[in-house]
């Protein structure tokens, strides 16, 4: 296999022409027939997690509707959608961000299935946008066989349960990843749309929104003028803004939104919560949890992976994207168990994995990818019917 090239690093610009919708449209086609292979494989791979929890769950005599659908952040969603946000700060909903229970609403509205059905098969097919687009940026950068192993390694993560769960993750990673490809094909409008629903998704929308405005700041800096550029970097944090800003307007305090996270005791403490967990977690606990050693593996590997893209010089957006995330969630206090999740989106972190992968012998790729797919299944099941607080 000839060697894959390196990614480009320069910053993207505009297109030097805007293609015709009838070109546009057989780009988009094109880009979905190739990344066809990608979707299918990662469809099997979920389709195994899905499997091993209904088999485990039958020996435990419990629902896996319910597991699925209906528990721990899930409820929260569908009580949005259900009842709306809550007019004071004693109800904390307002700490979910409004884009996916408002879908669940909209679809359930025109469609005989329930909410919690809705949400279900709303985050399947959001999936599967967001392999595609994942796909997409590591055929962009490394070619297809790369961008392909990358949407695997994604819906291989050891959390990727939750991709089929009524939670945000499916739908601010296909966000989150077709808004990269956009920055890096030049098309600034589409990434800056993109981040602004992002934005409206979840608390780390804000990365997205950064992936678009710094690379666009440099561009402009070093003196692209585009006007389209320019557009997509004050569409990006619009959807952030929106909300935070919204949220003071419905407590009656301009910082409603943070007082709002800090009755979930979520607050910017510069990792100090973080690590003070790792070394507990490490050193002081006597008989730790697996499913929290494995939390605290992610987050170490996730930081080192990053230092690695850096060292990689991957492209700007990505890391100003992956760099934002990790800030975020590790630099942030609050809940520790669910982090592994929250960095569930930061697909440019596998990179490095993807290439060397895509690099190796077909054999290798199998059993690596497959080896992969089994642990996720396993520690989806675990997470889901052992471990006893939410993923």
């Amino acid at each position: 296999m000839p060697p894959i090239a390196s990614p480009a690093t320069e910053l993207p610009t505009a297109p030097a022409s805007r293609p015709a919708p009838a070109r546009v449209a057989a780009r988009g086609a094109g880009l979905l027939r190739r990344a066809v292979p990608a979707l299918a494989v990662y469809t099997a791979v979920r389709l195994t997690g899905l499997v091993l929890l209904a088999f485990w769950s039958h020996l435990k005599h419990h629902g896996l509707w319910p597991a699925l659908a209906t528990s721990w952040d899930s409820s929260w969603y569908l009580g949005i959608a259900d009842h709306g946000y809550a007019q004071h700060l004693d109800n904390n909903n307002l700490a979910f961000f409004p884009l996916y229970p408002v879908l669940v609403k909209a679809v359930a509205a025109v469609t005989p299935g329930s909410r919690a059905t809705i949400g279900v098969l709303l985050a399947m097919v959001c999936s599967l946008a967001a392999a595609a687009g994942i796909y997409a940026v590591g055929e962009r950068l490394y070619g297809r066989r790369t961008g392909t192993v990358l949407a695997i390694l994604w819906g291989a993560t050891p959390v990727a349960l939750v991709q089929w769960m009524g939670y945000t993750e499916s739908l601010f990673t296909a966000l989150a990843a077709w808004s990269l490809y956009a920055v890096l094909t030049g098309r600034w409008v589409y990434a800056g749309v993109f981040a602004a629903l992002a934005g409206m998704t979840r608390p780390t929308g804000v990365a997205v929104a950064a992936a678009v405005v710094i690379p666009a700041a440099v561009a402009l800096w070093r003196g692209n003028r585009s006007r389209r550029m320019i557009a997509g970097a004050l569409i990006a944090p619009l959807g952030w803004v929106g909300y935070v800003a919204w949220v003071g307007v419905r407590v009656g305090r301009w910082d409603g939104y943070f007082a709002v996270q800090k009755l979930w005791k979520n607050q910017w403490d510069g990792g100090a919560d973080t690590l003070r967990e790792i070394r507990r977690q490490l050193i002081y606990q006597g008989h730790p949890q697996p499913f929290l050693l494995v939390v605290t593996a992610i987050l170490a590997l996730s930081a080192a992976l990053w230092l690695v893209c850096v060292s990689q010089r991957q492209p700007l957006p990505l890391l100003v994207f992956t760099g934002m995330l990790l800030l975020v969630v590790l630099g942030s206090g609050g809940v520790y168990f669910p982090r592994a999740r929250f960095l569930l989106p930061a697909f440019p972190l596998l990179l490095p994995f993807a290439v060397a992968i895509a690099r190796a012998r077909t054999r290798t790729l199998v059993m690596v990818l497959g080896g992969a797919a089994l642990f996720s299944a396993y520690l989806g099941a675990y997470m889901t019917l052992v471990w006893t607080g939410p993923p």
